[in-house]
Parts: C-alpha cells; sequence; structure tokens
C-alpha cells in the first residue's frame, strides 16, 4: 500500500463530516495532532442538523448499518461506542407497500423474514429467500475485506483468490437477474434490489457485487440512534475531542499552501493552519480545485441521482407508517430510466417515508411527529438544472403531498406544523457536484480500483475520503474511506479492527 511520504505529525482535517470524524479518531489512535476545519456551526456534513420550531430534522441519512464501523471509530482513541450512543435496532428495518395494496414487513431476523414472504408470496418464495439469504452471506464475506476495506492502488491490486470467489458467486453478472435467481416475486425483487438506487445505478445495470448493500439493509440489521442520526456526528466529534482533537466550526478552507508537492498550511477565512498533511473530505470538484489538479480519467465522471426531500413536523402521524416506509409506485424500470437517462421526474414515484419519532419521540414537541419523504430525482447534470429548481421546488412539494394523499395517508398536508423542503438546487448551493448528495455514481468504471483514489498524483501528502473516493456511497463506506485515508498517512493496516457479526440464516452455515 502506497502512505504519504515524509513527515505526517500533524494533520489538518477539512470537513467534519463522518469521513473526516473517522480519519481523525484513527489518526489520533496512531499518535498523530489532529485538527478539524468544519464550515457549519456543527459536525456531521452531509449527517446534518435542522431545527425548526422544536422540531429536529435529521438533513441527511436516515438508515444506520453495520454499527461494528462506529465501533471501530471509537476503539482507535480507546473509548467504546455504547458509552456515547444509544443505537435502537428497528423491527421491521422496512414496511414496504406496492401500488396494488399489497403490504410487507422487511426483518433482518431470518425465521421472521421467512414466515413474512410465506404469507406475501407463499412457500416457494420462502425457500428461495433462504438461498437469497445464504448467498448475501457469501458475497459479504468476499467482497468486504478484500474489495471494500481497501485502499488500491491499481486494478493489479484485484489479482487475489478472492476475485475468483466473487466471480464464481456471480458478482459481475447483474444485480436484478442476479436476485432473480432466487426469488421470482417482482414485488420481493425490488426490496433486495432498490438499494441500487443508493450506488447510482438502475438494478438491471448494477454489478450483482452491490447486493453487499441489501445484506447491510436486509440481514445485517437497521438501527436508529437515541436524539436521531445527527447524533452519530456529534459523538465521534466530542470523543475527538476529549482524544486531542482541535475543532474549528465555522470556518471555510479557501485555499492550501504548498511547497512543491507538499501542502505546508491550510488557509480559512479565518486563519492559517500549519500542516504536515491533509484529509480532503469536501465533494471532489471542490477538492481538486483546492489541490489545483484534477486527475486524468478517459471517460468524464458521472453522477448518481439526486432527490427532493420534504421534512415535515405534523400534528398527527399515520399508524401504519413503520420507522422506515418504502411506497413503491407500479413502474419500475421506467422510474430509473427517468432518473437516469431522460432526466424527466418520476412520472409514477416511490418514495422512502421514515417517521423518526415512531422510535424517539424527543425529536418533535410533545404530541408531535416528524416526518421524512424522499423522492429521488435526476441530477442536474441530466434532469432540471439548479435555476430551475427554485420555480419547480414549490410545484413538486404540492405534486408530493397530492401522491402521499393517493397513498393513504390522508390529511397529511393539513397536518403539516412546520417543514423544510431540500433539492437539488440546495445541493447544488453546498457544493455538491450535479446537485446530488450521493456523489459520483458506481458504475464499473467508477468502481473498485477505478474509482477516484484517496490519492492525488502531484501532491505528496494529501489524502481525500468521503463518499467520491475509494470505497464509496453511503454510512458504512464513508466511515470506512475515513480509515483508509488515516491508514494512507500512518502507514497501519487499513484493515478493520474488529469484525462485523454476521448474522445466521436459518440453515445456514454462518
Amino acid at each position: 500500500m502506497r502512505k504519504v511520504t515524509g513527515r505526517t505529525d500533524h494533520v489538518v482535517v477539512v470537513g467534519a463530516g463522518l469521513a473526516g470524524l473517522s480519519a481523525a479518531l484513527h489518526l489520533l489512535g496512531a499518535g498523530r495532532q489532529v485538527t478539524l476545519v468544519e464550515r457549519d456551526r456543527l459536525p456531521g456534513g452531509r449527517a446534518g442538523l435542522i431545527e425548526r420550531d422544536g422540531y429536529r430534522f435529521d438533513a441527511g441519512p436516515t438508515v444506520l448499518t453495520m454499527p461494528h464501523l462506529l465501533e471501530e471509530a471509537f476503539a482507535a482513541v480507546g473509548m467504546t461506542m455504547s458509552d456515547r450512543l444509544t443505537l435502537r435496532p428497528l423491527h421491521p428495518a422496512y414496511h414496504a407497500r406496492f401500488a396494488d395494496g399489497s403490504r410487507l414487513d422487511v426483518h433482518t431476523d431470518a425465521q421472521a423474514m421467512e414466515a413474512e414472504i410465506e404469507r406475501f408470496a407463499g412457500g416457494h418464495e420462502a425457500a428461495g429467500y433462504r438461498r437469497l439469504r445464504h448467498w448475501l452471506h457469501d458475497l459479504y464475506r468476499a467482497q468486504m475485506g478484500r474489495f471494500i476495506e481497501t485502499n488500491f492502488d491499481s486494478p493489479l491490486s484485484l489479482l487475489h483468490p478472492d476475485l475468483a470467489r466473487l466471480a464464481a458467486l456471480g458478482g459481475f453478472g447483474r444485480l436484478q437477474p442476479a436476485i432473480g435467481r432466487f426469488i421470482t416475486d417482482e414485488r420481493l425483487q425490488r426490496v433486495f434490489s432498490f438499494q441500487a438506487l443508493y450506488a447510482g445505478v438502475p438494478p438491471a445495470r448494477a454489478l450483482a457485487a452491490y447486493a453487499v448493500i441489501a445484506y447491510m439493509d436486509t440481514i445485517a440489521g437497521v438501527y436508529f440512534p437515541e436524539g436521531g442520526m445527527h447524533a452519530v456526528p456529534a459523538a465521534l466529534a466530542t470523543a475527538a475531542t476529549e482524544a486531542g482533537a482541535t475543532l474549528h466550526y465555522g470556518q471555510s478552507v479557501t485555499r492550501l499552501e504548498r511547497t512543491g508537492d507538499r501542502i505546508t498550511a491550510v488557509v480559512t477565512d479565518r486563519q492559517r493552519i500549519p500542516c504536515d498533511a491533509v484529509v480532503l473530505t469536501p465533494d471532489l470538484p471542490v477538492s481538486y480545485r483546492l489541490l489545483g489538479a484534477r486527475p486524468r480519467r478517459p471517460l468524464a465522471l458521472r453522477h448518481s441521482p439526486s432527490a427532493v426531500v420534504l421534512h415535515v413536523g405534523t400534528d398527527r402521524t399515520w399508524p401504519e407508517l413503520a420507522h422506515h416506509t418504502i411506497s413503491f409506485g407500479a413502474a419500475w424500470k421506467q422510474t430509473f430510466h427517468e432518473l437516469t437517462r431522460t432526466g424527466r421526474l418520476m412520472s409514477d414515484p416511490s418514495l422512502l417515508i421514515t417517521r423518526p419519532t415512531a422510535t424517539d419521540p424527543g425529536l418533535a414537541p410533545p404530541g408531535k411527529h416528524t416526518h421524512y419523504v424522499l423522492a429521488p430525482c435526476p441530477n442536474t447534470a441530466v434532469g432540471p438544472s439548479a435555476a430551475s429548481w427554485h420555480d419547480l421546488a414549490p410545484r413538486y412539494r404540492d405534486s408530493m403531498l397530492r401522491e402521499l394523499e393517493a397513498r393513504g395517508l390522508t390529511g397529511f398536508a393539513d397536518a403539516i406544523d412546520t417543514e423544510v423542503l431540500i433539492t437539488p438546487a440546495d445541493w447544488a448551493s453546498q457544493g455538491h457536484a450535479d446537485g446530488t448528495p450521493f456523489s459520483v455514481a458506481h458504475t464499473f468504471p467508477q468502481t473498485g480500483p477505478f474509482r477516484p483514489r484517496n490519492l492525488v498524483r502531484g501532491t505528496a501528502n494529501a489524502v481525500l475520503a468521503g463518499c467520491g473516493t475509494t470505497p464509496g456511497v453511503g454510512v458504512p463506506t464513508v466511515l470506512i474511506s475515513g480509515r483508509l485515508a488515516a491508514a494512507r498517512i500512518t502507514g497501519l493496516p487499513a484493515g478493520p479492527r474488529t469484525t462485523a457479526p454476521l448474522p445466521a440464516a436459518k440453515g445456514s452455515p454462518a
């Protein structure tokens, strides 16, 4: 593994999001002096916090999986996650609602899910689920250590026996047909393949290897932190401070000073901070601009679809909603075609509806409720421009409310006490390329060793972290990216310090 050369005693981490905080804790654990610089008034980055009229809304991700990665970050500085965070497992992990009126609870427990699928689609599909669960376990084992938790220096890094194992499992085929080998019910196939949208690729075109995200969602378990998702970066930042890091909030990095190929100082709008190395976690275009270099690629980077998010505080709720509810439209292939090809807003949307107060009532005033409605939409390179969203936003907000009412959430619009609408224009204003918070899509030319690497040619002591670089998009992967960035600086092994639990399927050797 290539590493940063020369002195690395003092590292400045730009951005106190999950990747930056993970990097900071792993660097601190290796004896480095760490300074974090964050432009916002709070830690979190994409996992930010919106406070409005007594409501607390998580501005970014709402799904937390693989908590052992958080354990690793705390353990790097001799702390334990349980002393900092209270995580509640969600049962069910999701509730799925389909256009034909059918309903399905998605359980991570093998026996509970098998029974639910048998009720929903019959014994044949339940048997297929058992085989699918075994395959997802095997896929996770084949991928995690070698292809996800790894610093790649070249495509030759792929040449390992685990590559053959992954190929034998069908990991280089397409996701949707791979899922179809085990379950034939189209509704169930959606439950185990919609996660491809996290990777920015339709299930019909995504690599089957990305079923590992379905493993995280549907087997490893989904959790919710007491205090909301923002409690995660808040706890990491507190741990970093107690371990000796210096955190500067409300400061924007304006430039990097350099001598030859080395960064010698990080300059903000308030101060100059000398350093021996730097970890950059902003979106790739911002990091490349600061570095004054953009790596050459044979093809331009393609970004994932974006999303419109409506945060609402309401004076009532709908008991049929779980903590996480996926409301699928009738269309499927057409939806992905619109999101990634034609650039049209979804004509028959599939929506993620999250009700955090189902688990933590303290996120709203007494007797009130919070709801988070996410509608995927094209990014600004494919669909409406950032400027056009200023006029489009109120109309699209109204269409979202009409859709929710049509799907059984009667009185949703009238129950709204306060609201915040986030569109691609807002993501773009935060510096996210093509108006998407989901960064670079996981197409084959942008996966593994072909993804933008965390070392940039021409700079000897700068490392990238975050969802645009290795290993990719999502809470688990950005936590890993921070550890991988730290390993580039410390030279310590980049592999995990703990082993993720492998929930056993009924009859599984796991």
